[in-house]
């Protein structure tokens, strides 16, 4: 059975300073990323949130018809804002109806490794047989030269 977006918010917690792991998905899961276009466009929303200081961009990877950003949650600001905020941006600047409604989200503890983590989400095309090395894969990035 699958979750509905009010249960995903379930015991969601906004903190400062903590990193999460969010997955969004694109709606019906097409693959509106397949286009490099609106793919590059997600990563200029992205991009933007970071120099907001809303959402300090760690890593990411934008999958045809998904997406994993590893970040760190800024001052004075809820997960549920920021990633609604990017979502509704990028929908605009994409012709509107690309995502599926809701989040996942897992807020790392301590004692995971941020770097293993990290290298875990920009080999997922990788995994997914789409590249055969992840530098081939055109949409990622980190801050960490992995």
């Amino acid at each position: 059975m699958k979750p509905h977006a009010k249960d995903l918010r379930k015991g969601r917690v906004s903190e400062t300073g903590q990193i999460y792991l969010i997955t969004t998905v694109a709606l019906g899961r097409k693959p509106v990323f397949s286009d490099f276009h609106a793919a590059r466009n997600l990563i200029h929303v992205l991009r933007a949130e970071h120099e907001t200081g809303c959402a300090k961009t760690l890593a990411f990877v934008v999958m045809p018809d998904h997406l994993h950003w590893l970040m760190e949650l800024g001052a004075g600001v809820s997960l549920s804002r920021v990633v609604g905020r990017m979502k509704s941006v990028a929908a605009h600047r994409l012709g509107g109806g690309v995502w599926q409604p809701g989040f996942h989200d897992h807020a790392l503890r301590k004692d995971e490794d941020l770097a293993a983590t990290a290298r875990y989400v920009v080999a997922n095309p990788l995994r997914k047989g789409l590249v055969s090395n992840v530098g081939a894969y055109p949409h990622w990035d980190a801050i960490w030269l992995l």
